[in-house]
């Protein structure tokens, strides 16, 4: 490690100092304040065992390169991490760091959505972990891969330190680097290829569903719920649109958008104060009841069950 790379080492990125007693807030103010000027950060850093960080989603997309034992409180999952692993966690999906080994070290790269605006309609940005949904977001490395990682990192942070005036579009490049090694280790029935027309459709609907998440504001409802809803929008028939969305995923039209309502009411429910009429009515149900039955049917439980505390 350079001197110029170890001087990093002080600033914590992919994950605050705990204290010994609660969760410590991530991000921290100063990289608030990178993230809010530039919108990215790379570094390399030490971090010693300690308490999980608070629980919750960022306004931001991370990748780690995490050596050491770690466990990921992703969403309703624990990922632990034991060994070398390359991982990405998205602003859509909140999340927990909790370092279990003496001097956990790594690599990071932090950025905003609006960071890889220009990159995320790319069709490997789209099936990458950070943008897909449902699909794995680590990777264990054989030494190979973490030696071609740990290359692209290294080259990043040197880069980031030039004064190079066109560098973020170079780290931009670095991000679909390591996006490319991750789909690599993907199993080769993930790409299987489709028709233009069906892959388009059901692309410009996953991407219409997604838009509408994370809901921030409880007065501001879906505005696109029903398969109809987004058929109308597509300008075509939503028969076209239910067989589009059919063949390329395997599942209906109904089941996609039922599973990421369900999804976004689990987190609501349990990581905010709103109330369950407040939330029932941001996920576009006319009434309290209606939701009710609604996650009954989808998960066994009533909205209740979710409540912490």
């Amino acid at each position: 490690m350079s001197s110029s790379i170890a001087a990093f080492t002080g600033v914590l990125i992919f994950i605050l100092l705990f204290t010994m007693d609660k969760p410590v807030d991530f991000p921290g103010t100063a990289l608030k304040s990178i993230l809010k000027q530039r919108g990215f950060k790379v570094s390399w850093s030490r971090v010693p065992k300690g308490m999980p960080t608070a629980f919750g989603r960022r306004h931001f997309h991370l990748i780690l390169l995490s050596m050491g034992s770690s466990k990921i409180h992703y969403d309703d999952h624990v990922v632990s991490l034991d060994g070398v692993y390359l991982y990405f966690a998205s602003s859509r999906v909140p999340y927990a760091t909790e370092i279990l080994s003496e001097n956990h070290s790594g690599y990071s790269c932090v950025f905003t959505e609006e960071f890889i605006k220009p990159i995320e309609r790319l069709e490997s940005m789209k099936q990458s972990p950070l943008l897909k949904a449902g699909t794995t977001p680590a990777f264990k490395l054989d030494e190979q891969q973490q030696s071609r990682l740990a290359a692209i990192f290294d080259t990043m942070i040197g880069s980031d330190l030039s004064d190079y005036i066109y560098k973020d579009d170079l780290m931009r490049n670095y991000i679909q680097q390591i996006v490319h090694e991750a789909l690599q280790m993907r199993p080769e029935e993930h790409f299987v290829q489709f028709n233009n027309a069906a892959l388009r459709i059901t692309t410009q609907f996953m991407e219409m569903l997604e838009r509408q998440f994370p809901i921030e504001n409880p007065n501001t409802p879906l505005s696109f719920k029903s398969a109809m809803d987004f058929a109308s929008q597509l300008s075509i028939h939503v028969n076209y649109l239910n067989r589009a969305v059919k063949q390329i995923t395997g599942k209906p039209t109904t089941t996609i958008t039922g599973e990421r309502i369900t999804a976004e009411a689990i987190t609501l429910l349990r990581y905010t104060d709103w109330s369950i009429a407040d939330i029932a009515y941001a996920l576009g149900f006319e009434y309290s009841n209606y939701f009710s039955n609604f996650l009954k049917k989808a998960t066994g439980h009533n909205p209740k069950f979710y409540r912490v505390g």
